[in-house]
């Protein structure tokens, strides 16, 4: 795959990317079965699906990938810059989570909850792929995706932005109950294992952790991602 075109798979993340507007679509491939499941969806779209053997998708997205009969050949979505973004509710920001899945995840949630922005760094952050939209399950049409090349400096715009930036760290001593309300909130998230850098926790108003009550203090980077949307969207 080229930088000029995204592979998207799977029967929500392709619905959701026909329906986007803002996408510009190169080609639709699906099975016969799969073709008929989205044929609204398509003609909509003003795509013709060319239909093909399971075989090709298989080879295009990927011996492992969950295809689900439809490959869609799309131009990446256009992204903001980080100035550009709303200055309200909930910003997400990924302090180095490489791993597709867990971003995809994040992304998930953060189109339920309806965050504002998902913010990583251009290094040391997964690249647009089926993988990541798949598990994403068509919130990459929903949530625009800031790729910046400093995070404590991102941090730093944001606050001047009115953000209250707080970090999530299963060793913190506050409880992320404690969050002041009534303007808006960067979350930040480390990734699994090493958690949040040195540089990045220095630049957090506070650090706070969930409310766990069972015998394991620690999450999945995405789980712990829904349960402190949950707890900050909550009035």
């Amino acid at each position: 795959m080229t930088d000029s075109r995204e592979l998207i798979y799977g029967v929500h993340p392709v619905s959701e990317a026909l329906g986007n507007r803002k996408r510009q679509f190169i080609r639709l491939l699906a099975t016969l079965n799969a073709a008929q499941r989205i044929a609204g969806e398509a003609k909509a779209a003003g795509l013709e699906p060319e239909i093909v053997h399971p075989k090709e998708l298989d080879r295009l997205a990927g011996p492992d990938s969950v295809h689900q009969g439809l490959v869609l050949e799309a131009s990446p979505l256009p992204q903001p810059r980080l100035d550009e973004i709303e200055r309200s509710g909930l910003v997400v920001l990924l302090d180095q989570v490489t791993d597709p899945h867990n971003v995809g995840a994040i992304l998930r949630s953060c189109a339920a909850f309806g965050v504002t922005a998902l913010v990583a760094t251009s290094r040391h952050s997964p690249e647009a792929s089926g993988v990541l939209a798949k598990a994403a399950s068509g919130a990459t049409e929903h949530v625009p995706f800031v790729r910046v090349t400093n995070l404590s400096r991102a941090m730093a715009e944001l606050k001047d932005y009115g953000f209250q930036v707080v970090g999530l760290d299963s060793e913190a001593p506050a409880l992320i109950s404690e969050v002041a309300r009534g303007g808006p909130i960067a979350l930040v998230l480390g990734a699994e294992g090493k958690g949040l850098r040195h540089l990045t926790r220095q630049g957090c108003d506070l650090m706070v952790r969930l409310e766990l009550t069972g015998p394991i203090k620690s999450l999945n980077v995405s789980n712990a991602a829904a349960i402190a949307l949950y707890a900050l969207s909550r009035p």
